[in-house]
């Protein structure tokens, strides 16, 4: 059965362990190489407590936040997303969203407003447009 999508609808929360090994290999896999995502001991020499997480990982980790819900056949078509507080090693960062716009063409287009909070305060805010799969697409995943 295809799910019954409304504006207003919220996106249930994902809390993501910020693990050192996932800031480094984030920052690697999309391969920047700046010091302040992999090394310590410069990234305090230039002001930071401790390395941080790059903006291509934190866009990843929003989009993939958006497609998880929506499901394998859903397809990003645009992540728009200001950091903020940076992301820590040790630290946990909750994911929320809420659908702020649905078209009524096929596919169908669902815009997310989505957040990403951790100890320190909002790493991360944007929007996530991501078309729908249609009906006929539900079992196309199995």
């Amino acid at each position: 059965m295809t799910p019954t999508y409304r504006v207003g609808d919220e996106l249930p929360p994902l809390d993501i362990p910020l693990t050192r090994t996932l800031i480094v290999a984030g920052a690697i896999a999309s391969r920047d190489y700046q010091d302040v995502h992999h090394d310590a001991d410069l990234a305090r020499e230039k002001g930071s407590p401790d390395i941080f997480m790059n903006i291509l990982t934190t866009n990843g980790l929003v989009g993939r936040y958006v497609t998880d819900h929506f499901g394998p056949n859903a397809v990003l078509r645009k992540v728009a997303i200001r950091l903020g507080a940076p992301n820590h090693p040790g630290d946990v960062m909750r994911l929320t969203g809420r659908l702020t716009e649905l078209t009524g063409a096929e596919p169908v287009l669902a815009t997310i407003a989505v957040t990403g909070d951790n100890g320190i305060g909002r790493h991360v805010t944007g929007t996530v447009t991501v078309a729908l799969p249609s009906p006929s697409d539900e079992g196309a995943g199995a």
